[in-house]
């Protein structure tokens, strides 16, 4: 049996990386809510979702959206397709996670919803942009922003 080799992320983002596994469990949670497979109650779920955002998954997209994109932009040119697709689905993921946390009814759909997307948007970050980052920042400038980075 041959040992699986995850992605060899900078050290500098492997906070961020380890922060996106957090977000791919909560992402199958509430993919499976309200289904057989699910372990846990609708409640559960919410409360787990709840945890990872507040108010760590604000700060991460905060941080990716304030320190990690615009270091970025001073290497290569920002406005390409996969980071205006990171942003808008970091407003996305915003929106239909406080549907889920502040809404009055349990929306099973929403729940799905969100779980789909969070979870396309992780990988995505994890396989696309974060290889793009660290193609183009000098090794310097991904070590002066490892502090900020959490």
């Amino acid at each position: 049996m041959t040992k699986r080799k995850g992605i060899k992320r900078h050290e500098s983002l492997q906070p961020l990386s380890r922060h996106h596994m957090i977000g791919l469990h909560v992402a199958l949670k509430l993919k499976r809510a309200g289904k057989e497979e699910s372990r846990l109650t609708i409640e559960e779920i919410i409360q787990d979702t709840m945890d990872f955002w507040n108010p760590d998954g604000q700060n991460h997209f905060r941080e990716e959206e304030e320190i990690l994109l615009p270091a970025y932009a001073q290497y290569a040119e920002i406005e390409q397709p996969e980071i205006i697709e990171m942003l808008l689905e970091h407003v996305k993921i915003r929106s239909k996670i406080e549907g889920v946390l502040k809404s009055k009814e349990i929306n099973i759909e929403l729940m799905h919803e969100v779980g789909s997307l969070l979870e396309s948007h992780i990988r995505k970050e994890e396989r696309v942009i974060f290889p793009m980052i660290e193609k183009v920042l000098p090794e310097d400038k991904l070590v002066e922003l490892a502090p900020y980075l959490h």
